[in-house]
């Protein structure tokens, strides 16, 4: 993975933390939010490569985010 392509998702990832933290809610709510497990929310917001990109437009929808091209 190319180093712009790991910094767009740590960068990605911690948006979604701050939105969540900002938000109140816990890791696990935001996984029940967005379907998904606790573990894969905190891969999102640890910029990990694995979680799917549904689970991430998933995640950040549930805190009120947009992921769109730039």
């Amino acid at each position: 993975m190319e180093d712009s392509a790991r910094e767009a998702l740590a960068a990605l990832g911690a948006s979604i933390r701050a939105a969540r933290k900002d938000a109140g809610i816990t890791q696990a709510t935001l996984a029940e939010l967005a379907g998904t497990s606790e573990r894969t929310v905190r891969d999102i917001e640890r910029g990990s490569p694995s979680p799917s990109i549904g689970a991430v437009i998933a995640a950040a929808r549930a805190v009120g985010l947009t992921v769109g091209a730039s």
